[in-house]
């Protein structure tokens, strides 16, 4: 895994994207930018196992290098579950067909060059959102969040995990406070820790906790909870009773 210094000189030069560079070092961006990620992974495998059918069909939009999908299918593979995993930067579609084949999980998992938003999303079961809202313009969130709803049977299942903000101003400082702590204890240096802030600047739109169970809410999910939470990144299950 090759380590993440992409901000080292603290120049940026063009707003972040899911280029080449980043997917290269992305496995070990998530680690150490994403507080518990693979906690909030093994947590998902283990709901999954609790309130889903063997056989189910899991769709990961916005699914990167194909972590989280590998790691189900490592956690879960008596639960016979079909996994698709869809992106729309082809770098991170090429980076996360590679690791699969590495860990011999081609016949299992299959990677999709698509929109995520126009997607067909026909037969999904359990759909996963990890940290992708965040990056869909808040005007488009609603009905993308609708058209989830709609794709999933009764009983579905979405999971979505997001970085978020407070309302409150002090609150929220601390926060920020307390993550660039956590990645400056990961290795990444002030410099680093500020022009990752700027290229991610008006591409990453936060939302707040209640902000994102009313966006579920309003989509159709009567059933919306959060299921971690570390400061200022959350981690929600949304039901389709009916």
């Amino acid at each position: 895994m090759s380590s993440d210094n992409l901000y080292r000189s603290g120049t940026v030069k063009e707003d972040f994207s899911f280029n080449e560079s980043v997917a290269e070092v992305f496995d070990d961006m998530l680690d150490r930018s994403v507080p518990f990620y693979q906690t909030v992974i093994t947590t998902t495998a283990d709901m999954i196992r609790r309130l889903a059918a063997p056989g189910s069909s899991v769709i990961d939009l916005g699914c990167s290098t194909g972590t989280t999908l590998l790691t189900l299918a490592r956690l879960l593979p008596d639960m016979e579950l079909r996994f698709t995993g869809i992106d729309n930067a082809p770098a991170m579609i090429d980076k996360a067909r590679r690791k699969a084949e590495m860990y011999s999980k081609s016949s299992v998992i299959e990677f999709r060059y698509q929109d995520i938003t126009s997607a067909d999303l026909a037969g999904a079961d359990i759909i996963l959102c990890n940290y992708t809202l965040q990056f869909i313009r808040p005007l488009l969130r609603p009905s993308f969040v609708s058209r989830l709803y709609d794709a999933l049977p009764a009983h579905g299942l979405l999971f979505v995990s997001e970085k978020v903000i407070s309302h409150h101003s002090t609150l929220n400082r601390k926060f920020i406070d307390i993550y660039h702590t956590f990645k400056r204890e990961q290795g990444y240096s002030e410099l680093e820790i500020a022009a990752k802030r700027e290229a991610l600047e008006n591409i990453l739109i936060p939302f707040s906790v209640q902000e994102n169970i009313n966006l579920l809410s309003r989509g159709g999910f009567s059933s919306v909870e959060t299921f971690f939470q570390w400061i200022n990144f959350v981690s929600f299950i949304a039901l389709k009773e009916k």
